[in-house]
């Protein structure tokens, strides 16, 4: 499956600010990125460092007052993923070190504060049976509503409420995991059918043969994903991290099937 990926920032900033980007498709292993180009509009790219996982890069730019950003790139997903359903969970003794992090809470996932419920719930099931029920539980029961959350909502709030946006349903399907001892983590991604189209979130849980994608939101599927970058929760994936003010002035995603 090819994507074809455009991507326009447009913010203003009152003064000269550091900015860390991280938009560009990650060269991975099946994500083949046939054509890529970043227009900085002029900006100088102060450095690029490796994301986490050394999944995807990052960039530093520093406006002095207005960054406008283009992206586009091919990117070819061969071959197509396998269905992680049907994958054992891998015994914790066996885990490859990269992975033991992500049995562990973070800032946006309590995942201790979910065992009681995910033993209750889907305490029968287990490996990749087990996080297919979690995603279609959380698919069924939440409401996809933009402006109900914010840079503080977590898991445990997003259950509460039962409703959120691509992040949010990813934040509990990563706390359930863990809950479940299911290494998890967030991934940011394109994917062509998102409504809206935007930067998408979606869960990665490791099970037998390695990492796999899932959306709880149930609008993207794993073989027609392109990986920006991965990590704990969303504070390591935002395409844009402003230290000083940014104001939002334009901003558009477009990917589509070629």
């Amino acid at each position: 499956m090819t994507m074809r990926i455009s991507v326009f920032l447009d913010y203003r900033l009152p003064e000269p600010t550091d900015l860390m980007i991280q938009v560009e498709a990650a060269r991975l292993p099946g994500q083949r990125v046939a054509e890529s180009r970043l227009d900085t509009g002029g900006l100088a790219v102060l450095a690029r460092v490796a994301a986490p996982e050394r999944v995807g890069e990052r960039i530093w730019l520093r406006p002095e007052a207005r960054l406008t950003l283009q992206y586009a790139a091919t990117v070819a997903i061969e071959p197509s993923r396998p269905d992680y359903r049907a994958r054992a969970a891998v015994p914790l003794w066996q885990l490859p070190a990269d992975a033991i992090p992500y049995l562990n809470e973070s800032r946006y996932c309590p995942s201790n504060k979910f065992d009681a419920f995910v033993k209750g719930r889907f305490g029968e099931l287990a490996g990749g049976a087990k996080v297919a029920a979690m995603a279609a539980w959380i698919e069924e029961s939440f409401a996809y509503v933009a402006g109900t959350s914010d840079a503080d909502t977590t898991a445990l709030d997003s259950f509460a409420l039962r409703c959120g946006v691509c992040r949010d349903y990813a934040h509990v399907l990563i706390a359930l995991a863990r809950a479940a001892e299911i290494p998890a983590r967030i991934a940011s991604v394109y994917a062509p059918d998102v409504e809206p189209q935007d930067f998408h979130a979606v869960a990665e849980v490791y099970l037998e043969g390695g990492w796999h994608l899932v959306d709880p939101t149930g609008m993207a599927q794993a073989s027609e994903m392109a990986v920006i970058g991965v990590g704990r929760d969303a504070a390591d994936v935002s395409f844009l991290t402003a230290y000083g003010a940014a104001e939002l002035i334009d901003q558009r995603v477009v990917v589509e099937r070629e």
